[in-house]
């Protein structure tokens, strides 16, 4: 079946001759003759040759040799190639967005061709002679089909809602594409949200994330039961098949909810799923933020009253609880020049405001001054344990007033040290920060919270532990920082300013935290 569908792709695309499928016979000769390789083309990325041979797959400087043979390229018509397969989510809008900006930014004309609904290739050339320089083809079905495509050799980046599975990654070393679970292998492009949706015409505004975990586990299924009509309610999800449906189950089940109710109504599609709540008057869907079409978002709370919305700047931090990052995977081998340029333009900040555009959430970090904080230090007053003394909250204040919070916020997996998928980016971006020297002259405080399971001085060992943690990870990966040109400290203050309530493990989670803080 897979052989069927790569035919017909192939035929949608018969300019596709040069992927790895495709592979001829090459002979690599080097320029004083000595040397002689011989085998088949697996890829030229413009600069180097990657080929099978009788030693294994070897990769080779194409300026160093001479090519000879029917699958050697044509050096001075190159056109860097590039397919990506997996969440329409990411390749219908995000994915078209961020190719035009970078064509923009190259000087280069994109031109869009649509071979279907699902398939489709963007040509970049130069304006001035219309020769082609780059062609991104562009696969949309789901998060499975992508890992698939790139297992199979169909696809060179997947477009995905979820984190690789275990068996993905070791299916993916397995067939020579590195460990995809390494940092190293994915990119968190853009942050989304799952949020819980009700039609315009529901009055009820607000669940609690027990009750929500109830209401997907069929144990609440009147809407009395939460404060309106009486009337059952209609619970509709992602398909399981997608991305976005399987870390909607993941974070549900995680959350609380022991099962899913029967007769769910499950949609291939975010759209879908939000025009059929917005028609039923007693629906309650699991929807992303960036696709909520006329439905209305019902805030999250908890019995100690906080309420959390996924606003812009709540999803960056992840003080809303269920963020969904956005990920590109790579495999572990050199991609052609202009695509690298590419990936290297999503991170800059010109593509994080396309990104925002878009709909979705982008990763540039802000600073955020006491006064642009909300509540926080009112609630830290009112919200934090009965073992969190006034001096506790006084010595926190005098600390933090004078500094600013940045977005960039780590977190961890449940019940695990390690930190979740946005936070192992934010690792990345702010040690890039460090390394160009952008916060040069300034203070950077790593700042621990905890939830208020346990004795408050064990949290407040606890949150230190894991500051300390993070400042050595950020610190280690920016390896040509100039670290005597900024003063970097850490603090922490345990369970002394709840982000959220912790009755359920969602609270809990968006209380165990470390920011950044800074002047």
């Amino acid at each position: 079946m897979r052989q069927i569908r790569a035919a017909i792709f192939a035929a949608l695309f018969p300019f596709m001759a040069c992927l790895p499928a495709m592979a001829q016979d090459v002979t690599l000769t080097s320029r004083d003759g000595d040397v002689t390789i011989t085998g088949d083309l697996l890829g030229f990325d413009g600069e180097f040759y990657r080929v099978d041979t009788i030693y294994g797959e070897l990769t080779v400087d194409g300026s160093g040799v001479l090519c000879e043979g029917p699958g050697c390229p044509n050096l001075n018509a190159y056109v860097a190639e590039v397919t990506l397969s997996g969440a329409p989510t990411i390749g219908h809008i995000l994915m078209p967005a961020l190719i035009e900006a970078f064509a923009l930014r190259q000087g280069l004309e994109a031109a869009r061709d649509n071979a279907s609904d699902v398939s489709f290739a963007y040509t970049l050339s130069d304006p001035t002679n219309g020769e082609a320089r780059g062609r991104f083809y562009l696969r949309l079905t789901n998060t499975d089909e992508g890992f698939a495509d790139l297992l199979a050799g169909e696809a060179d980046m997947v477009m995905s809602l979820r984190e690789v599975t275990r068996s993905e990654a070791i299916r993916g070393r397995e067939a020579g594409l590195g460990d995809l679970r390494d940092t190293r292998r994915s990119r968190v492009l853009a942050l989304d949200a799952l949020v819980p949706l009700v039609s315009a015409g529901n009055p009820v505004t607000t669940i609690t994330t027990p009750q929500l975990a109830q209401v997907l586990a069929g144990e609440i299924t009147d809407w009395v039961q939460l404060g309106g009509a009486d009337a059952p309610i209609a619970v509709h999800l992602h398909d399981s098949t997608t991305g976005l449906g399987q870390s909607t189950e993941r974070r549900m089940l995680q959350g609380g909810a022991t099962a899913f109710v029967d007769g769910t109504i499950r949609h291939l599609d975010g759209a879908a799923l939000s025009q059929a709540v917005s028609q039923d008057p007693f629906a309650l869907g699991i929807g992303s933020r960036s696709e909520k079409g006329l439905t209305f978002e019902l805030a999250l709370t908890g019995e100690c009253g906080f309420a959390m919305q996924a606003t812009r700047r709540a999803v960056k931090t992840e003080d809303y609880p269920l963020t969904a990052p956005m990920f590109l995977y790579l495999p572990a081998r050199r991609l052609p020049k202009l695509v690298r340029e590419f990936l290297a333009f999503t991170r800059e900040p010109a593509a994080q405001l396309v990104i925002r555009r878009a709909g979705f959430v982008d990763q540039l970090p802000e600073e955020i001054a006491i006064n642009d904080q909300g509540d926080r230090f009112a609630n830290a007053v009112l919200r934090a344990g009965q073992e969190v003394t006034l001096g506790d909250l006084q010595r926190m204040t005098q600390i933090l007033s004078p500094l600013k919070r940045l977005t960039t916020t780590f977190r961890f997996e449940p019940g695990s040290a390690r930190l979740d998928a946005q936070s192992r980016s934010n690792v990345d971006g702010l040690a890039r920060a460090l390394e160009s020297g952008f916060y040069d002259g300034r203070q950077l405080v790593f700042v621990g919270f905890s939830d208020g399971e346990g004795p408050a001085g064990a949290n407040r060992k606890i949150a230190l532990r894991r500051a300390k943690a993070v400042r050595d990870a950020v610190l280690h990966s920016a390896e040509t920082a100039q670290l005597d040109r900024l003063k970097i400290e850490t603090e922490a203050f345990g369970e002394a300013m709840p982000m959220a309530c912790d009755d359920s493990e969602w609270g809990r989670r968006a209380n165990r935290r470390v920011e950044i803080w800074m002047r």
